[in-house]
């Protein structure tokens, strides 16, 4: 079996054979499944009138657990993005009706995000449709070998995360 990665390695060995290509092996393949999975994700998410973004807060409201409520600081951080684009974010939401501002009880001046009904149900359907599709990609692989794909991406993820 060849991909698109085998050609440009080869290509680069001619042309640049004093260097070590190997790092390309596996890291052009996972940008260009990122890719793939980008482009995957945006149809999903569109078949449920959702951007990724808006995916990505309401995904992080119902993962929070009952009353999938969190701080506009809670979000962002999660989202890592800014303020300001969270507070925006959080504007859109609140009127396509997916979340609801509301007092923060043990701050009276912080504010609390819920997901609401429509967006529980707008994000628990994506993901669903998402899963499916994701599990489809992964179908050729065992259960034993996505662990280990797993475990080896961890390993390459985590000192980036940290």
């Amino acid at each position: 079996m060849r991909d698109e990665v085998d050609g440009l390695v080869e290509a680069w060995r001619a042309e640049r054979p004093d260097l070590d290509i190997e790092p390309l092996q596996v890291l052009s393949r996972v940008s260009r499944l990122a890719r793939h999975l980008d482009r995957a994700r945006r149809a999903v998410f569109t078949e449920h009138e959702l951007e990724p973004w808006e995916f990505d807060v309401l995904a992080e409201l119902r993962r929070s657990g009952p009353p999938y409520e969190l701080s506009p600081g809670r979000l962002l951080r999660a989202t890592l993005v800014t303020s300001g684009t969270m507070t925006n974010r959080i504007d859109r939401l609140a009127a396509a009706g997916l979340v609801r501002r509301g007092p923060d009880p043990a701050d009276k001046r912080g504010v609390l995000v819920r997901l609401t009904p429509e967006g529980r149900e707008r994000v628990d359907a994506a993901l669903a449709a998402l899963l499916s599709y994701e599990e489809s990609l992964l179908a050729g692989l065992t259960r034993k070998d996505r662990q280990a794909l797993a475990g080896l991406l961890r390993s390459v993820l985590s000192p980036l995360d940290d």
